[in-house]
């Protein structure tokens, strides 16, 4: 059996038993999402699920690099970076899924775990120019990488608001990534990838609609920074210089979505973290057709991305990037006829 397959099964595994206790124990800590005008749920439903999400992810990761096998060879200072950057944001989610947390806390915590990741190597050393050679980053590779860590992050909370959405948009870019990484040679990022397919695959056990529990900030916070983190590592080598692009098209509707609202937002005069009812999975919803279906056609968007990302590297650069500007539009156009369709069936 494959050893990212093994590892995949591995996690999916332990995150299905993890995930089954943490239902029992949010329930009796009464850590409960209750309906209201933003939830699709009309029954009080267990948060948390971040909390398994991080334990298996983390056992299997150390218990890899601890057992004989290949993982066992890799460096050990990228995968204790990422568990201490996981520390602040694991107690942040806690936090405000239980409690609440003001958005401008979020943020300190997010750019302090980034941060943890540039102290442990983590960085964006080359950016791509696609008419030339790429550009040294220099100073700036440690506030790119901080800046694309509270990117991915958002991305990933701001998604996380229909049944199952955000764990399967994960799925699909770490698998998007972990192509990318078998074609580079690149087993750390394989290595984090696989353990990325299978939580998000066990927890979809749980979070498939209707959801028997939520992740919560607490995994959507987790998720974003794993994701954000292999990418990061698949940037570090100078043959790789275009290596951010492939996630980003993986995550290219919710990346979009987080853009859109605010703008959105901006547009209408209010704080750019204030809530409404406008995100993409809002828009499909009104459309009428359920939750399941919203979430296949949305599961669908973020596939074709992920399958253009992929494409990508056999590309000439500048094709490339125009390739993923065309795809920036249609995006555009895409969201802009939904809340119009959306409107009308109103």
């Amino acid at each position: 059996m494959p050893y990212s397959l093994q590892l995949a099964l591995a996690t999916l595994a332990l995150t299905v038993v993890a995930t089954a206790l943490v239902r029992v124990l949010a329930h009796r800590a009464g850590a409960l999402d209750h309906p209201g005008p933003r939830r699709i749920h009309d029954q009080p439903v267990p948060t948390l699920g971040g909390l398994a999400m991080a334990a298996s992810t983390l056992a299997v990761a150390w218990l890899a690099r601890t057992l004989p096998g290949p993982a066992r060879e890799l460096d050990v200072r990228p995968l204790l970076g990422l568990s201490l950057a996981s520390v602040p944001l694991l107690g942040l989610g806690i936090v405000d899924d239980t409690r609440g947390v003001s958005p401008p806390v979020k943020l300190l915590f997010q750019i302090a775990a980034g941060v943890v990741l540039v102290a442990f190597g983590y960085g964006v050393p080359l950016l791509t120019n696609p008419f030339g050679e790429p550009i040294a980053a220099g100073i700036w590779s440690g506030p790119l990488a901080i800046l694309w860590v509270v990117i991915v992050i958002n991305a990933i909370n701001l998604i996380d608001g229909l049944d199952g959405l955000a764990a399967g948009v994960v799925a699909i870019a770490a698998a998007t990534l972990w192509w990318v990484g078998r074609g580079h040679g690149d087993f750390y990022v394989m290595f984090m990838a696989s353990l990325l397919i299978g939580t998000t695959l066990g927890f979809l056990f749980f979070n498939f609609p209707p959801a028997r529990i939520f992740m919560g900030d607490t995994g959507s916070h987790f998720l974003g920074l794993v994701l954000a983190a292999a990418s990061l590592l698949e940037n570090r080598k100078a043959t790789t210089t275009v290596a951010l692009l492939f996630p980003l098209t993986a995550l290219a509707v919710p990346l979009a979505d987080g853009v859109f609202a605010f703008a959105r937002r901006l547009k209408a005069g209010r704080h750019v973290f204030s809530a409404d009812r406008e995100h993409v999975h809002h828009r499909v919803l009104r459309l009428g057709i359920g939750p399941r279906a919203s979430l296949f056609v949305l599961w669908g968007f973020c596939g074709a991305c992920g399958l253009l990302g992929m494409m990508l590297e056999a590309l000439p650069r500048a094709t490339g990037v125009l390739l993923v500007a065309a795809m920036a539009v249609a995006l555009f156009g895409v969201y802009r006829l939904l809340g119009r369709r959306g409107d009308s069936s109103d």
